[in-house]
């Protein structure tokens, strides 16, 4: 019951979070390219619910395009590392020997970084912007999906179905493509899940440093940085996109963790 309490309110506030982004393509409140400085630092009321920013513009509208920023740098970023680190784990699984070493260890050197000062590290020599954002961040996301698909298919090639596909002549590519893969899929859906609330922190902490998403777009990351030196004067301007991103990662790694629960077989005997 409490396995699935978590599925459903991770799976809800992570709806919520996708609804908003994808909502705010088509309408905001208002503007957030217009500055309205007769409102700036304007507390909550009925037209501004979140208040305005130090220029006057709407902050729940600010929220909204923000979390349009993070589900694109954070999703983009996700595929990216899924769609190159899969493919190099199943490879390193079938050819084994000096393929496997090689793709282990360059694993290993990006693991010795940490995923936000390797983030960094790469945005300061590319360049800020949300396109550099997503190739640090998917980046750092391709050893993690290498590990897990290369791990999970190494324990599938000794299944008798697998030994019977060998002898049936199929070769290693196609044994991978149309068994090793899709034994694969849960878990690939469960640390794509985790590894998209990672990301959403990742792209908030460089556009607090000012390596994001440039202005104008809005986002998470930027609204805290600017709230910074206002925290006295109006300080639910950090409260509210802080709530935006605490919320929103809670969410998908409790939609994360219900889904491991539920897909995982070796859970199964627990539920």
């Amino acid at each position: 019951m409490r396995r699935s309490a978590s599925l459903l309110v991770g799976a809800v506030i992570s709806a919520i979070f996708v609804a908003a982004a994808l909502g705010s393509l088509a309408w905001t409140p208002y503007d957030v390219t217009t500055f309205d400085i007769a409102h700036r630092l304007q507390g909550p009321s009925i037209a501004h619910p979140f208040g305005a920013d130090h220029f006057g513009r709407d902050t729940l509208s600010m929220i909204l395009v923000g979390s349009r920023n993070s589900l694109a740098v954070s999703l983009v970023a996700v595929l990216l590392g899924a769609g190159v680190g899969v493919p190099l784990g199943l490879l390193a699984a079938a050819r084994r020997g000096l393929v496997d070493e090689l793709v282990m260890r360059a694993n290993d050197v990006i693991f010795a970084f940490p995923s936000l000062i390797l983030a960094i590290l790469l945005t300061a020599v590319l360049g800020p912007g949300a396109l550099n954002a997503v190739l640090a961040i998917g980046l750092f996301n391709i050893p993690i999906f290498a590990r897990l698909a290369r791990g999970a298919a190494l324990s599938l090639w000794t299944r008798d179905y697998i030994l019977a596909a060998r002898t049936a002549g199929k070769g290693a590519a196609r044994i991978s493509l149309e068994h090793i893969l899709p034994g694969l899929s849960s878990l690939t859906i469960v640390q794509a899940t985790l590894q998209f609330s990672i990301g959403i922190i990742i792209e908030a902490g460089l556009s607090y440093i000012g390596l994001g998403a440039q202005p104008p777009a809005a986002s998470w990351g930027k609204m805290l940085a600017d709230a910074q030196t206002l925290i006295s004067l109006s300080p639910l301007q950090a409260i509210f996109p802080g709530l935006a991103i605490v919320i929103t990662v809670l969410g998908l790694n409790l939609l994360g963790d219900g889904l491991r629960d539920r897909l995982d077989p070796r859970l199964s005997g627990d539920r």
